[in-house]
């Protein structure tokens, strides 16, 4: 019974309190059933409707690695060409997915067989690091602009503590270090902080040039390759840590806290060498357009930064208000200006125009990923700021519910790539490919599940 900490001496007094604390027991259980029941159908959706389409079906037994291309009914597609990202994402889930469910036996296996894919054929033997695109077998597929950047050491590095972790084998641990040594020697920007996200095959890093197109990305650092950085030395840290990669994982907390992060609670996507922001804020509509892939408001970014910080934060085993701080004003920002609050979620991008304080929203479709990561950020809001007028909880939910109506495909399989209430053509869109896998979604999901069920570190 919940123990209000008040004493009455009259029978009224004492009746009213026995009845308050009654009603305050019946409302905590409801919300604990509440809990259960939402947990339970999140977790038949994780093994069903996510893991089960994919695994094993998606390893690819005869060239190595995972397929990349599945149709929107998990037929094979054309293009099989294997990037580090995806390939690491597929490695990171099943080794999660190894430890989560220990009796299902292909699990840990396929994680092996990814990871010596991503050992034999996607690290540069020569020069070390990470090639970003391979084709099916494994051969580099280079491109005229990169051949390696700092985003996909970095998912390397974040699968192989994952894969390590789970099998506790050292050649994956190796693997790691010697990741984010190449890093530290090759991309890490000791003047100003951060990282350098584009380098040649040699690792020399790739400057700007000034005859490049300017809707280029080529040369600038950003916060996507800043975020997953410090997602990286997070899952690192924990199955290594060193001191070193200690102070680059607060490293990168503190510079995306203090200086991706703007005042108005959401992130720079791109910036200069010395971290002076990127804006087209002052040309045209037109420019601004054309050029909006560098520069918008990306909620599903923020709303994803907010548990990494979070999560970062915790790992260092920091008392840490100022992040917690931030992480709310990100979240905050992106439910005042990017939520739909009539069916729930967050629209893909937003603009603050030169002429008005308010932002509009440019883009009003659903990505899969971004309402993945706030599913997830809501919920621990929701646990962190129960009482909050923000009702994240409430919001939870109503994110729950749309992802279940509009993003699972009940019939064939995982989610689609976009909300089919904005985007009903992703029906027949690809499941799979380059940029989709399951570690948006399965890590959403699992989490949800644990903090629900209470069971979340």
């Amino acid at each position: 019974m919940v123990n209000l900490g008040i004493k009455f001496f009259s029978a009224n007094g004492e009746k009213y309190l026995l009845g308050l604390a009654l009603v305050c027991t019946l409302y905590a259980c409801e919300k604990k059933n509440e809990r259960h029941a939402l947990a339970k159908k999140i977790e038949h959706s994780i093994q069903q409707e996510l893991l089960r389409p994919w695994y094993p079906k998606a390893v690819d037994s005869l060239q190595g690695g995972f397929f990349s291309s599945f149709t929107y009914d998990f037929q094979l597609g054309d293009n099989q060409d294997k990037m580090i990202v995806t390939q690491a994402r597929h490695v990171w889930t099943n080794a999660k997915a190894a430890e989560r469910y220990p009796d299902v036996p292909y699990y840990l296996p396929s994680a092996r067989h990814g990871f010596e894919f991503l050992r034999d054929k996607m690290w540069d033997a020569e020069h070390g690091g990470f090639f970003t695109l391979v084709d099916r077998a494994g051969n580099p597929q280079p491109s005229v602009d990169q051949v390696k950047t700092a985003y996909g050491n970095a998912f390397g590095i974040y699968t192989l503590s994952a894969f390590y972790h789970a099998s506790h084998d050292t050649a994956a641990l190796h693997l790691a270090q010697r990741a984010f040594h190449w890093l530290e020697n090759h991309s890490h920007d000791s003047l100003h902080r951060g990282y350098f996200q584009h380098l040649t095959r040699a690792g020399m890093v790739i400057v700007r040039p000034d005859t490049i197109e300017s809707t280029s990305e080529i040369g600038y650092k950003d916060q996507n390759s800043s975020i997953h950085l410090l997602e990286a030395f997070t899952e690192l840290y924990q199955v290594w840590p060193d001191s070193l990669l200690r102070v680059r994982l607060e490293e990168m907390l503190t510079l995306i806290r203090d200086t991706i992060v703007t005042p108005k609670g959401y992130m720079t996507l791109f910036f200069q060498p010395d971290w002076t922001p990127l804006s087209f804020r002052d040309s045209s509509r037109e420019v601004i357009e054309e050029h909006h892939w560098l520069d918008h408001v990306s909620f599903g970014h923020d709303v994803e930064i907010a548990y990494l910080m979070l999560e970062a934060s915790h790992v260092l085993g920091l008392k840490d208000d100022t992040t917690l701080t931030v992480a709310k004003r990100l979240i905050d920002h992106a439910l005042i200006n990017g939520w739909d609050n009539t069916a729930g979620g967050f629209y893909d991008e937003g603009y603050y125009f030169k002429d008005s304080e308010k932002i509009t929203i440019t883009h009003d479709t659903k990505n899969w990923w971004a309402q993945a990561e706030g599913l997830n950020t809501l919920l621990l809001m929701a646990d962190l700021f129960p009482n909050d007028e923000m009702r994240y909880y409430d919001k939870f939910k109503l994110l729950w519910n749309f992802i279940d109506t509009n993003l699972i495909d009940h019939e064939h399989g995982d989610w689609f790539t976009g909300s089919v209430d904005k985007q009903p053509e992703m029906k027949t869109a690809l499941k799979g490919h380059i940029w989709k896998a399951t570690y948006h979604q399965y890590r959403a999901l699992t989490n949800c599940v644990d903090r629900l069920e209470g069971t979340d570190h």
